[in-house]
């Protein structure tokens, strides 16, 4: 029996314009179904084949931040999400305890919302200390978006990582794994 978070997902093609850009993006264009059956998938493919837009629709379809972080955050620096998630069906299994969507290019706008949200008064303990304890923004990128997976990734989640590799060096990488 499938027990990923995810199971299968499925766009819904006649709810989207025929005119819509949606429908030439290389990765999806004739997807019909896709089930997930291993408890890690990964998607490669050639830039601009439609990788970050399925995962970003598949991360906001789920409740996460079109820009990153855990289903709590909501913070939106610029909306420049597609409407892909509107037209997915996702077939879940059980729910996770943790979740995070990760995107390489907006760990600073994570980061920032973190630091903003520790500026407030209330806020105790400080957030930032889910985080490893310093500013995401006094460390390298990499350091960074690797501290957030070793101190915010808590197990048994779904955890959403668009372009891990942009931000990580091969060691890192190898870290990550």
């Amino acid at each position: 029996m499938n027990e990923q978070f995810i199971q299968r997902l499925s766009i819904d093609w006649n709810k989207i314009e025929q005119s819509s850009y949606l429908r030439k993006i290389e990765a999806i264009k004739d997807l019909e179904e896709l089930v997930f059956e291993k408890p890690i998938t990964f998607f490669v493919g050639e830039n601009g084949t439609g990788k970050s837009t399925l995962l970003e629709a598949i991360a906001v379809a789920y409740g996460f931040n079109a820009e990153g972080g855990s289903r709590n955050f909501s913070f939106a620096t610029n909306q420049t999400h597609s409407e892909l998630w509107e037209h997915l069906q996702i077939g879940k299994q059980g729910f996770p305890k943790d979740g995070f969507f990760l995107r390489a290019e907006s760990l600073y706008n994570v980061a920032s919302n973190i630091d903003e949200l520790d500026k407030q008064p209330a806020v105790s303990p400080p957030i930032i200390d889910g985080y490893g304890g310093v500013s995401l923004h006094e460390q390298s990128h990499g350091e960074s978006f690797l501290s957030i997976v070793q101190n915010r990734f808590f197990g048994d989640g779904l955890y959403i990582l668009d372009e891990p590799e942009a931000a990580l060096s091969p060691m890192r990488l190898l870290t990550l794994l």
